[in-house]
């Protein structure tokens, strides 16, 4: 999935995906998803934050997950 919501820039949170034009990382939104945040929590702790970046952050999250190699050792 390609969104130019989400960017990632070295300079910026040492290179972490970011909501694009802020220093809101990726892993942050999903962490408080997580914990039981709402996306309206979301959108109130950060104004500069739109349901459709929320959205982005997920997808990308997925997106990323989808593509990750896991190397099982046998136990």
């Amino acid at each position: 999935m390609r969104t130019n919501r989400i960017e990632i820039t070295p300079q910026v949170m040492l290179g972490k995906p970011v909501i694009r034009g802020t220093r809101i990382p990726v892993e942050l939104l999903v962490r408080k998803l997580s914990e039981g945040a709402t996306e309206a929590d979301l959108l109130d702790a950060y104004p500069r934050l739109t349901e459709a970046d929320i959205q982005a952050a997920l997808a990308f999250a997925a997106d990323s997950l989808a593509h990750e190699t896991i190397i099982l050792q046998p136990v």
